[in-house]
């Protein structure tokens, strides 16, 4: 159990300067609250993705609404780890190296500026913790219906209540021995022995409030289920497990894509979920479900290259 003000401030802003990254040190912003009772330490992340604002504005304003004197126990949030795609406005990857920083956890201290990255916040704002929440949004060419995703593991159980607290409409489990998704803020927790999961709401590049809403009272269930903070938890009624983890669709040509489905509706095996046409206008790939399933994530621009992702799928059984 961690927390007690003490000779503590109660409320610390600084920056998580790491500078061993190749071609120069970077400063990570992060805010810490100490609560006066002892209770759990929880670490937020955000901002992995760059362009991910959506779930960025909601732990500014989940932050902001925290009183000290009423919390238990310690939050460490992180508004926005990756702050090179942040700056550059780069979707999905690091700029330096152009890799996925959501791919490369728990990192390698002697790895590319990505994996450098990955390793210094994991030991600095992930181990240690008792419970990790990664905030996420649609990148700028997608949109997300609101999910939140866990690994099976040891820890499984203490990160499905999380999960579900958290109040989206579907939670999936992700099996340990079909991960579609490695080297993740959360299934490198759960691998460490964290429980933890990553939330999805919003996309587009767009500060959507409906998104920022969905997140700020998913980080308030999970605080007041872990009895930090004194919320009421907000009931989600008809809200769907999905147990078997979830489908990555991608085309095989590029071109112009256009869906044909909508998020959260489900489709059927075989059913039609887009056609990629050349960009005179014709045709030339049609993409089907390899499976029943609901569409979670929609690749909303039109511009597809060849083995791009087009679609993520929960898988249905």
């Amino acid at each position: 159990m961690h927390g007690g003000f003490g000779s503590q401030e109660p409320v610390i802003r600084g920056h998580f300067h790491i500078p061993a990254l190749p071609g120069g040190g970077l400063d990570v912003p992060y805010i810490e609250i100490h609560g006066r009772e002892t209770g759990p330490r929880l670490t937020v992340l955000a901002g992995v993705h760059g362009c991910e604002y959506a779930a960025m504005a909601a732990l500014r304003e989940f932050v902001s609404e925290v009183n000290p004197a009423e919390l238990r126990g310690i939050i460490t949030a992180v508004p926005v780890v990756n702050v090179p795609a942040y700056m550059g406005r780069t979707p999905f990857v690091v700029p330096v190296d152009g890799k996925n920083l959501n791919r490369c956890f728990p990192g390698d201290p002697k790895g590319s500026f990505s994996d450098v990255l990955a390793h210094h916040v994991f030991e600095r704002f992930i181990r240690g913790a008792d419970y990790v929440i990664d905030l996420h949004s649609g990148d700028l060419p997608e949109a997300i219906e609101p999910v939140v995703i866990y690994d099976e593991s040891p820890v499984g159980e203490a990160a499905r209540r999380i999960a579900v607290a958290y109040g989206t409409q579907h939670v999936i489990r992700q099996p340990s021995d079909a991960r579609v998704t490695t080297g993740t803020t959360s299934s490198a927790a759960a691998d460490a022995g964290i429980p933890a999961i990553t939330a999805e709401a919003g996309g587009s590049g767009i500060i959507d409030p409906k998104a920022v809403a969905i997140h700020v009272m998913g980080l308030r269930n999970v605080a007041a289920t872990l009895g930090m903070l004194p919320y009421d938890v907000e009931q989600t009624r008809g809200q769907t497990e999905h147990q078997q983890g979830w489908s990555w669709i991608r085309s095989p040509v590029g071109g112009w894509w256009q869906p044909t489905v909508e998020l959260g509706k489900p489709v059927s095996k075989g059913g039609l979920l887009g056609q990629v046409s050349d960009l005179f206008g014709d045709v030339i790939h049609e993409v089907r479900a390899n499976q029943a399933g609901i569409p979670m994530i929609i690749t909303t621009s039109p511009a597809i290259a060849a083995d791009g992702l087009v679609m993520v799928l929960t898988q249905e059984v």
